[in-house]
């Protein structure tokens, strides 16, 4: 960027949106101003063609028809017919009317009204303008004189025996109404000078008010920090403007959302790898040389390090939970899955698996998704209940709503833990069994697959005693009635 160009660059939208709303409206002022004094001059022009039209019909009309009052005939001299004519005619303050008589080598001898003239420059007192006129083929015409421009017409009065000829001749002046449109003109343009100032305070207000919360954005993108994202702008109206508004709160809701679950994956990480890491630390700190011992340090080490992957890699799927793409829906049909859920949960330990019941049709979920927080729930169950006892999977389809379960028959879920257990590494305050195991994750995981599929995860009692986990999904697209297998 060159040093000419910086300045240009630092209007402000305010000043820009000012400058091009003044240069239209001087654009548009000057050719209404412009266009107005254009129909103005082109009424002046008709004006003139109907009056030159008007006088010269008017003496050819006496001339055809009119009789010399002295002698009751038709006029046989062109000078009593011009003077007759004249005596009874008035012309308007820029109008000449004139009477010419030909005399040979010379200038025609003129003929005018005898009222006082009321034109600066009159065609009466210029031989050259009048000898021109006279001898013209034409019947009408535009003299362009130093003093002024005239536009007119004749009449000729052709010669007869022992008369000359002779013409009538109407000469109209337009400077004085030119003059007038000019006026108007200038009016115009200083209307339009008043119209742009009042635009010019108008418009800085409006575009002020307009640009306020495009200011407010501004403003909160330059005090939002990694620390402080809760700055929201206020919205009014339902214009563009409100639009960007609201716009610019959900990106920061979004960005909000995301630190907020990055931080929350940092402490989380931290803070549950920190005890095998210290426990990793201390054990090989004290393992001495004996066989046996540096055996069981080994195996210890080998099952914490197991765990940190676990936990490591629940906490990307966790994180993964937050990415459009964390579930990818397909047609799949119910019964399929139940039944793949019921076979592939049976490996996870010696209990009274059943298969309670299926539902038919088919819907549009992600079957990987789905069957992964299947297991998770009988994995949860198995760790809740000893060998023997009853664990069902099933499935149904009620209300609008797919609802797919794992029901255990352990000690069930305290109404207190209800609230908590869906939370990261976060446990029941009453242990539903001294083997339940893990990093606290679990039930997270599976509360984001359901999240993601645009359902929830609830718990509800078993029938007998227990704890029933079923994901509540959307009903798919072409749903059947559920039915028993």
């Amino acid at each position: 960027m060159t040093t000419a160009d910086r300045p240009l660059r630092r209007i402000s939208a305010r000043v820009r949106i000012l400058l091009w709303l003044l240069v239209v409206m001087a654009v548009a002022l000057t050719a209404v101003a412009a266009t107005t004094r254009s129909v103005l001059l082109r009424d002046v022009d008709h004006r003139i063609d109907r009056l030159l039209a008007q006088e010269t019909a008017e003496f050819t009309n006496l001339a055809r028809e009119g009789v010399d009052p002295h002698t009751g005939r038709k006029f046989a001299a062109p000078d009593p017919l011009l003077r007759l004519f004249l005596s009874r005619q008035y012309a308007d303050p820029d109008e000449e009317l004139l009477g010419l008589v030909g005399r040979p080598g010379r200038a025609p001898a003129k003929k005018e009204q005898s009222r006082e003239p009321r034109i600066g420059h009159p065609l009466a007192e210029d031989p050259a303008a009048l000898r021109t006129v006279f001898e013209s083929p034409d019947a009408t015409g535009t003299l362009h004189r130093d003093r002024g421009e005239v536009r007119w017409a004749k009449v000729e009065i052709a010669a007869s025996a022992g008369h000359p000829a002779a013409a009538f001749v109407v000469a109209f002046h337009p400077a004085g109404e030119q003059a007038k449109a000019g006026d108007v003109f200038t009016m115009l343009l200083a209307i339009s000078g008043v119209a742009l100032l009042m635009t010019t305070g108008i418009g800085w207000a409006v575009a002020g008010r307009i640009l306020k919360p495009v200011r407010l954005v501004r403003t909160t993108a330059a005090q939002l920090t990694e620390q402080d994202l809760t700055r929201r702008i206020p919205v009014q109206g339902r214009d563009d403007i409100a639009a960007l508004a609201e716009t610019f709160n959900g990106m920061l809701d979004r960005l909000e959302r995301a630190f907020a679950a990055q931080r929350e994956f940092v402490d989380d990480a931290g803070h549950e790898l920190r005890t095998p890491i210290t426990i990793v630390r201390g054990h090989l700190e004290l393992m001495g040389d004996d066989p046996r011992e540096r055996e069981e340090t080994t195996r210890i080490v080998m099952e914490e390090l197991d765990r940190m992957s676990r936990i490591v890699e629940d906490l990307l799927l966790l994180a993964k939970a937050e990415r459009p793409d964390f579930v990818t829906p397909e047609p799949v049909q119910l019964a399929e899955l139940t039944a793949d859920v019921f076979v592939k949960a049976r490996a996870l330990g010696d209990r009274d698996w059943k298969l309670a019941e299926v539902a038919e049709g088919e819907a549009a979920l992600d079957p990987q998704r789905i069957t992964q927080a299947m297991v998770q729930l009988a994995q949860n169950a198995v760790q809740h209940t000893v060998p023997g006892q009853r664990i069902g999977i099933g499935s149904r389809c009620a209300a609008g709503r797919i609802e797919l379960y794992v029901a255990d028959s352990g000690p069930g879920v305290q109404a207190q833990d209800a609230a908590v257990i869906f939370e990261r590494f976060r446990r029941g305050t009453a242990r539903r069994g001294s083997r339940a195991t893990g990093a606290g994750l679990g039930l997270a995981i599976v509360r984001a697959i359901a999240e993601g599929h645009g359902g929830q995860v609830e718990p509800r009692p078993t029938e007998g005693g227990g704890a029933t986990f079923v994901l509540v999904l959307r009903a798919g697209p072409r749903e059947q009635e559920p039915g028993l297998p």
